[in-house]
């Protein structure tokens, strides 16, 4: 016979449906195998899809697919999840500020909720300790991209950065860099083949609304979608980055991305610790229900 699965999507870093990062978020999923997960993250065809399971170490376990593979942590997913918990009343709030623990394949990360009179206003998740990894020139990259050397910020290194995924941060000089990117398929995944990152974020220091001080496009390998509307967890890698090199003055900042797709998102970002031993990232969004439904195996 076949078994249902409750599931919700959420949309994340956005208060308005139908915009920011959809993700599917599969409950009890404690049974499905590895295989059977990829399938279904497949048949979503979003971005990631969120698998949340039993844990003998957290509060809650989830697991994130994306149609090609799973990521070991990743930020759209985790608001979504968290926030999918709460609606359906598997989490209890315990009045405006409820910290849970949500072990990744990374290992366990804490997440805050705010709340206010009852209902969801932020989440926050703290990131895995930054590392900062391989360096890149300019020449090997910004083909990929259908950019030149002359796009890169001045003085700003290509680098792959992780907060629990490793993603390769490239700094550009402005909006209109970003809004010509065009990514070349064939390069990428050579480039990525002989890489040490996941996927790749392109952003700026200029924000699409007033309230924004970055801006970013994420860029991945088929069959996943070729650009993701928000990153959660590369915006964190992005802070980090930030920070370190001294490219941003405060360590909070409100960071854009997804609005040319149609998709706008913004997440808030805290960046705890020195600029040469940066402790965590915070990234905080807002999520919204989109659909709860039944999946039938």
């Amino acid at each position: 016979m076949p078994k249902p699965y409750s599931f919700m999507q959420i949309d994340a870093f956005t208060t308005t449906q139908l915009s920011g990062n959809p993700c599917a978020v599969i409950f009890d999923a404690d049974d499905l195998d590895d295989a059977t997960r990829l399938a279904i993250a497949r048949e979503m065809n979003l971005s990631e899809t969120a698998f949340v399971v039993r844990s003998d170490v957290a509060d809650f376990g989830a697991r994130y697919f994306t149609p090609a593979e799973e990521i070991p942590l990743a930020g759209h997913p985790t608001i979504s999840t968290v926030f999918a918990l709460v609606d359906s009343g598997r989490l209890k709030l315990t009045g405006d500020l409820t910290s849970i623990s949500l072990e990744l394949r990374v290992g366990p990360i804490r997440v805050d909720i705010e709340a206010h009179q009852g209902a969801v206003k932020n989440i926050v998740m703290s990131q895995k300790k930054p590392q900062f990894l391989r360096t890149y020139t300019p020449e090997e990259v910004m083909p990929v991209f259908g950019l030149t050397a002359a796009d890169v910020l001045p003085d700003a290194p290509l680098q792959t950065v992780s907060t629990g995924t490793p993603q390769l941060m490239i700094p550009v000089r402005d909006l209109e860099v970003l809004r010509r990117s065009s990514l070349n398929t064939a390069l990428y995944v050579s480039l990525r083949a002989r890489g040490d990152f996941f996927s790749t974020h392109l952003f700026c220091l200029q924000g699409i609304t007033k309230n924004g001080q970055t801006f970013a496009r994420h860029f991945v390998t088929p069959p996943d979608l070729l650009e993701d509307p928000f990153t959660g967890s590369a915006t964190g890698g992005m802070g980090a980055y930030l920070w370190h090199y001294g490219l941003i003055d405060r360590p909070t900042f409100m960071a854009e991305q997804g609005h040319w797709m149609q998709r706008p998102g913004q997440a808030t970002v805290e960046v705890v610790g020195p600029r040469d031993d940066i402790e965590t990232v915070k990234v905080g969004g807002s999520a919204v229900t989109v659909l709860r439904g039944e999946l039938v195996l």
